[in-house]
């Protein structure tokens, strides 16, 4: 059974395309007005799982309930949701009034509710004004809102996004992302979204699934991501990390090249490989070398407006370059450069630690 204030429960879907296994057994749950995303690579598994739920694809195996029905037999006309595309797919040849009436119409709503509804739904994404207006005399950003009016212009109870601003330019996106957040904080819609961007997906989910191959790696909020990943995939794939080799010592302490860092709770056994992965920002510089940290060679600096990328060549990644990102203030921060030999330490309490695999 789903938990009981699950809106949303996806129970053991597996999806195969001929031999190949696109999702594997998956289960989640996702409460009433959630905001979650479905995030991965490209070929994860995170838009077929998104088309199972709208019934656009029929899953191999498993059961899809929404608010306590059955709905995996159920034909995607008769699933309660509204869904934008990465393409939008606005209908060219009507204008923004007659691409979100056109779903109340053919649900026979009367002429003059439709009137009214489409109306206010111009008005909540700001484009009263663009009534008349045909999809190629709007911007992105601006066909991107109409879409989402259509979505739900018949009132759906699940609202369905898939990589609904990759179309858009960097800046358009990041304006747009946040306008996105505001309208399901206004709408109090249960929302779904799938997306690549890791950034994205950190900065408007309540909760992000990631997958990879079919199937969820780890779920929670965007910060325990983030902070706490389960696995090195997750850690990689979300934001930027230094994988870096150690051996354990004791239950407190790891060995990394001839240095030792204290790490409680680890939970790994005397002898035991393991890969210390370290967050860029996570990593403090220091121009004194001492025997109690760690060293290296500055071998390229990039100036990213509001922080340095600093990338050293030390022996504790003989293989790559570590890499440290540090904010612009301070002297240091402005007078380092290639080839200075700066010393470097890693905090414990932000360090995440997985087993080598052999």
């Amino acid at each position: 059974m789903e938990k009981a204030d699950s809106y949303l429960s996806v129970k053991n879907l597996s999806k195969l395309f001929g031999k190949f296994l696109a999702l594997d057994d998956v289960s989640i749950d996702i409460s009433a007005g959630e905001f979650v995303c479905f995030l991965g690579p490209s070929g994860c598994g995170k838009t077929t799982l998104l088309r199972c739920i709208a019934g656009l694809e029929v899953q191999s195996f498993g059961t899809i309930i929404q608010n306590s029905e059955i709905i995996s037999g159920l034909p995607t006309s008769q699933r309660d949701f509204g869904i934008v595309f990465q393409s939008y797919a606005l209908f060219p040849n009507l204008s923004c009034f007659q691409n979100i009436s056109y779903g109340l119409e053919n649900l026979g709503w009367d002429k003059k509710d439709i009137t009214k509804r489409v109306e206010e739904l111009l008005l909540l994404v700001g484009l009263s004004d663009h009534s008349a207006k045909y999809p190629s005399q709007l911007s992105g950003g601006e066909q991107q809102r109409i879409a989402l009016a259509r979505a739900i212009a018949a009132s759906p109870n699940l609202l369905l996004l898939d990589e609904p601003l990759s179309a858009l330019d960097a800046k358009v996106r990041v304006h747009l992302r946040q306008e996105l957040k505001s309208f399901h904080r206004r709408l109090g819609l249960t929302t779904i979204m799938v997306t690549h961007d890791q950034e994205e997906a950190l900065s408007i989910a309540d909760r992000i699934f990631v997958m990879d191959r079919g199937k969820i790696m780890q779920f929670g909020t965007p910060e325990d991501i983030y902070a706490n990943s389960s696995n090195p995939f997750v850690a990689n794939f979300i934001g930027m990390t230094n994988f870096i080799e150690g051996k354990v010592l004791n239950e407190k302490v790891i060995k990394i090249d001839d240095k030792q860092i204290d790490f409680i709770g680890h939970g790994f056994a005397k002898g035991t490989k393991v890969l210390v992965a370290a967050r860029p920002e996570c990593i403090q510089l220091s121009k004194k070398i001492t025997k109690n940290i760690f060293n290296g060679k500055v071998a390229d600096v990039e100036f990213l407006g509001s922080f340095l990328r600093i990338y050293l060549e030390t022996s504790i990644m003989p293989n790559q370059r570590l890499i440290v990102d540090k904010p612009m203030v301070g002297d240091f921060d402005k007078s380092i450069s290639v080839g200075d030999v700066v010393g470097f330490k890693m905090l414990p309490t932000h360090l995440n630690v997985y087993e080598c695999d052999e």
